[in-house]
């Protein structure tokens, strides 16, 4: 049975300022299909438009001209309610700077996307303790952000991203701010909730190690997708 296109772009562009002096197109008709349950990884270097592809992805930003469907609805012609809505519930974000609220638990954090949804206050917690224990953060999740540790903050951020059971998990340089040792459990959560839970991941890095650990390999270059091969799917030795 043929696998079914999750995120399916077609000639998208992204321009900012339009019709003004400074008018800047950063994507120049991306093409993309994510299929469901694969773990891809987008690649390029700085300025390559790498985050405005997953902000348009993520439906943070709008195409300036393209199609674009998610899970078979048309996102371009979407109203604002639709999206948020589709952003709430389908997509997952996890980024490089956590996005974490300061005065808030971590336990608080997770439960969030879960309050916007309309769950009710015991679900919500009973869920957040249970994602939280699944990302090694039982003994903390009483904590605030600023007392937890690069890699506790980012095991935080998944949790939260996989509140409300998104088929889509975003991750712009997820492991951009950690250690090796630390990078590495992360991308161990990554592959172990792509390969049990059937999460379509998108990956956004600049590390070409852990682009090669997914299935698929696609290089942004001056917004543009100029490659695309396969990935190891693996993780390399040492």
């Amino acid at each position: 049975m043929e696998k079914k296109a999750i995120i399916e772009m077609n000639n998208i562009v992204k321009r900012y300022f339009i019709g003004k002096p400074n008018e800047l197109e950063v994507l120049h008709g991306v093409n993309l299909k994510v299929y469901e349950g694969e773990f891809v990884a987008v690649v390029g270097p700085s300025g390559s438009g790498k985050s405005t592809l997953m902000n348009v992805i993520g439906a943070l930003d709008l195409p300036t001209i393209g199609q674009y469907k998610l899970d078979g609805f048309d996102m371009f012609n979407a109203e604002e309610d639709d999206l948020s809505a589709i952003r709430n519930k389908k997509i997952g974000f996890v980024f490089q700077t956590y996005n974490l609220i300061a005065r808030m638990s971590a336990v608080r954090n997770v439960e969030l996307p879960m309050l916007y949804a309309g769950m009710g206050k015991r679900e919500r917690n009973e869920r957040a303790k249970e994602l939280l224990t699944m990302m090694g953060m039982e003994e903390r999740m009483h904590h605030n952000p600023d007392e937890l540790s690069g890699g506790q903050k980012q095991r935080v951020a998944i949790a939260r991203a996989m509140a409300n059971d998104p088929a889509i998990i975003l991750a712009d340089e997820p492991t951009g701010a950690l250690d090796s040792a630390t990078g590495r459990l992360i991308m161990d959560i990554f592959h172990k909730l792509n390969c049990e839970q059937g999460k379509t991941i998108v990956l956004i890095t600049h590390s070409p190690e852990l682009a090669e650990e997914t299935q698929r390999i696609m290089t942004l270059h001056d917004g543009m997708i100029v490659s695309e091969r396969e990935g190891t799917g693996r993780v390399a030795a040492g």
